[in-house]
């Protein structure tokens, strides 16, 4: 009997599954920590994988 697999998760293609940074703005808060502001990538919206297209009948 053969077993069962799920489908490997689609990777986004702008950020390469890397869907979310950490950039320093160069300050640093009264406690001494680096301040960040996180960025997520637009197109997967931080998630990282993408949705399947769905495909298009043929055209005529």
């Amino acid at each position: 009997m053969t077993e069962r697999t799920t489908p490997a998760p689609r990777i986004c293609p702008n950020c390469d599954g890397f869907a979310s940074a950490a950039i320093t703005t160069g300050g640093r808060d009264r406690h001494g920590n680096l301040r960040t502001v996180t960025a997520d990538c637009p197109a997967c919206k931080g998630t990282g994988t993408r949705t399947a297209r769905v495909r298009e009948g043929a055209r005529a």
